[in-house]
């Protein structure tokens, strides 16, 4: 496991201490975290055993890292967020939100986490980053990342006031702003404290 710091910038007003598991380099290359993009499993067309085989993967690697990340920091509790895929929760079957749910289990099972996977959901569609070009059949709808389109197209629990919060995202990619703007939304709903980790950084 790596340590970083996400810089303050227009989207973010302060840094924050950020950690990784491993660079995300490209798709195919040697130690990538492929698996990643199995269980984005954009347009629902995977098999289960390639699901349940990335799903594995995933566990296992959050099982390594967040108990480190939790010993690291002084916190007697922190709660565990996740990210929300760029679109509404109803376009998304379940197996397009593997991510999430392997996160639940895995916070869920970890001495001093709080399950907070649901703190953040998305109502209204934003673009997918992550597809840099048309894909034919699919419409890649709703604005690019601007400050503050997660409180705009998010619902926020009220349960983050107050919380030292963990959000989880599969892929940091610098100068996309999606989560410097999701960390901020948190701070700016009360959450006393928020620290970051992506299983891969580009």
């Amino acid at each position: 496991m790596n340590k970083f710091t996400i810089s303050a910038n227009d989207y973010l007003p302060i840094n924050v201490m950020a950690f990784f598991h491993v660079p995300y380099t490209r798709m195919g290359n040697p130690g990538n975290p492929n698996y990643l993009n199995d269980l984005k499993n954009t347009f629902n067309d995977f098999s289960q055993e390639k699901l349940q085989s990335a799903v594995q993967e995933l566990k296992s690697t959050l099982q390594a890292d967040l108990p480190q990340v939790f010993r690291s920091l002084d916190y007697r509790e922190m709660v565990g967020c996740v990210v929300p895929r760029a679109k509404a929760e109803g376009s998304y079957h379940a197996n397009q939100q593997l991510f999430r749910s392997t996160v639940r289990t895995v916070v869920s099972e970890i001495p001093g986490f709080v399950d907070g996977t649901n703190y953040l959901r998305r109502h209204t569609d934003t673009k997918t980053t992550h597809l840099r070009n048309p894909v034919p059949n699919y419409t890649n709808n709703g604005p690019d990342p601007y400050p503050g389109i997660l409180e705009n197209t998010c619902d926020i629990s009220a349960d983050v006031a107050g919380k030292d919060i963990l959000l989880i995202d599969d892929i940091y990619t610098p100068g996309v702003n999606i989560d410097e703007d999701a960390i901020n939304s948190l701070l700016k709903s009360g959450a006393s404290s928020v620290t970051f980790y992506a299983v891969g950084k580009v």
